[in-house]
């Protein structure tokens, strides 16, 4: 397997071998509903052999899902358990006023900073895609040049002209986000989600990826599976794998899963992973 690096074994009959040591079967859906394979199928539960849809396993093992080959209709029904969604509104509005008494003085001098190096205001508002597919103003400290939008939207890039000096690094730590903390307390965003993008985008990307409004099934948010995992995406091609990571959040949500994030973000702020 070049996943794992585990030896396969293709089991291409109808029964198990004998000589072989078995710790796993995957199996696709046609597999599984295939009569011919009802027999070895018993024998493997027998033998207390996991057997596992092939899809599944592979999701597990990349933490993405395939979009391009999913069953559209598996993913629609999602529906996140009520207490979980009460337990991590909770959190997050929990760690929105925490952060935003700790780093409050962190985040004045951050706006002197802005005023310093350049013109213009030092909170950056722009309408994003959230929950829903409903749009709201998204906070930011400013990271680049006063009027950097007016010919219209565009993907962020690693040697953008439009980011300031004290912007790179803003970027480079996150800090740049921290004024989010106050959307997480109005509501329209979480501590960890999806990251929302301008409709510019959204309509665009829903065009060339048919799925792609799956992830507004969950409040976005500060940070997510995919900023951990990939980083920054600034193409149709990369933006295509940072769906299939969300995907896979919105599928196995948990206060587990939020909490793997929740530190593989702070891993990312001391090494700058994914920064644009």
């Amino acid at each position: 397997d070049i996943i794992t690096g585990h030896r396969v074994v293709l089991l291409d009959g109808t029964t198990v071998p004998e000589d072989e040591k078995i710790g796993l079967v995957l199996a696709t859906s046609e597999d599984m509903k295939d009569p011919r394979y009802a027999g070895m199928l018993s024998i493997l539960a027998g033998r207390r052999i996991p057997v596992l849809p092939a899809q599944t396993y592979r999701e597990q093992i990349t933490g993405r899902v395939d979009h391009r080959h999913v069953d559209a209709s598996e993913l629609m029904q999602l529906r996140p358990y009520r207490r979980y969604m009460v337990l991590k509104r909770m959190s997050d509005i929990i760690m929105a006023v925490v952060g935003l008494i700790l780093f409050l003085p962190l985040m004045a001098v951050v706006a002197m900073l802005i005023k310093i190096e350049s013109s213009g205001p030092v909170i950056f508002v722009q309408l994003r895609v959230g929950e829903g597919g409903r749009e709201f103003k998204m906070y930011k400290f400013r990271s680049m040049i006063r009027d950097a939008e007016k010919s219209g939207a565009k993907f962020a890039t690693s040697d953008d002209v439009r980011i300031t000096r004290f912007g790179h690094l803003m970027r480079k730590l996150r800090i740049d986000e921290l004024p989010q903390l106050i959307n997480v307390l109005i509501g329209n965003m979480s501590m960890i989600g999806p990251r929302p993008e301008q409709k510019a985008f959204v309509d665009d990307l829903e065009k060339d990826i048919p799925l792609y409004p799956i992830r507004h099934a969950v409040r976005p948010g500060i940070t997510g599976w995919a900023q951990v995992m990939q980083g920054y995406a600034d193409d149709v091609s990369s933006t295509d794998v940072k769906l299939s990571y969300d995907l896979f959040y919105i599928k196995n949500l948990s206060l587990m899963m939020d909490m793997v994030i929740f530190f593989k973000t702070i891993k990312t702020i001391f090494t700058g992973f994914g920064a644009r």
